[in-house]
């Protein structure tokens, strides 16, 4: 049998989600998406779990968005949960796409954002654009010494990833800097913005992070919901919500606009030239 695309691990009042698919830096296909989905409902169903940690195996978090391996499934159905829109595989061209990425990139991570439990992101290695997502979701984030980011969808003509937190997660100016450019940042630089909470050695990501999850699952577990929600609710009154929502049309149109006049709806980009586009 195969390996699982998410492994799910519990370990005390912790729960331990990894993304499974290290020979692809854990590009995020649909099947991953929902398989993350099963674990976050399994953790938050868990009345003894207080706190989830989401990492990815092997040397990189994630690689962002599946646009080029064996396992991409963008033609594929799941069963829906955001349900925020219709199944995409039934429907074409924009409304297709629409779909889709409503379901699977803004919807999940809206829902997964709003998890009643804290999470943190334990990252290592690549975390570019969809891979920020993921770990923009979590509450916190702690990253080795070797991790880096980027989001350079702006070389496909995209105003930038679906769940468009840059503004609020790295500051307006940053935010700027890192659409504008395209290339990659370091993580000292990530936690100078605020984006990142702690950077590690390496060797002790896993350790570390597991201990500060530890520390947080010894406060009351209602509190931490409601605290978390606190914080949510205060962010979204900073326009969050309204914010992405405005965004998330300026990136649709920006397909639609790159399907009528280049080779796709990325613009021409693929895995390669977008990794290699973005390397200083």
């Amino acid at each position: 049998m195969s390996e699982p695309v998410v492994r799910y691990e519990r370990r005390g009042a912790v729960a331990l989600v990894t993304m499974n698919r290290p020979e692809y830096r854990n590009a995020q296909n649909s099947a991953m998406t929902y398989a993350l989905d099963d674990a976050f409902t399994r953790a938050v169903d868990d009345a003894d779990v207080k706190v989830i940690v989401l990492a990815g195996e092997g040397k990189h978090f994630s690689a962002g968005h599946d646009i080029g391996t064996p396992g991409r499934d963008v033609d594929q159905s799941f069963d829906r949960r955001a349900v925020v829109w219709w199944d995409h595989t039934t429907r074409e061209g924009g409304d297709q796409r629409f779909a889709r990425e409503s379901e699977v990139y803004l919807g999940m991570c809206r829902r997964w954002r709003e998890i009643p439990k804290p999470m943190i992101a334990s990252v290592q290695g690549a975390c570019i654009a969809g891979g920020l997502m993921l770990a923009w979701v979590c509450d916190v984030i702690v990253a080795s010494d070797d991790a880096f980011f980027a989001d350079p969808v702006v070389r496909m003509g995209i105003p930038g990833v679906e769940y468009f937190a840059h503004p609020w997660v790295l500051g307006p100016r940053a935010a700027k800097e890192v659409l504008f450019t395209g290339e990659r940042f370091s993580v000292q630089q990530a936690r100078e913005w605020g984006m990142v909470n702690r950077v590690v050695p390496r060797a002790e990501l896993e350790a570390r992070t597991v201990v500060l999850a530890e520390t947080i699952a010894r406060m009351p577990q209602f509190g931490l919901a409601l605290a978390k929600k606190a914080v949510n609710q205060a962010e979204d009154l900073m326009g969050l919500r309204s914010g992405m929502d405005s965004v998330f049309g300026l990136h649709h149109f920006a397909h639609a606009h790159n399907a009528e006049t280049s080779t796709d709806s990325l613009g021409g980009q693929d895995a390669r030239s977008m990794r290699d586009g973005g390397q200083r």
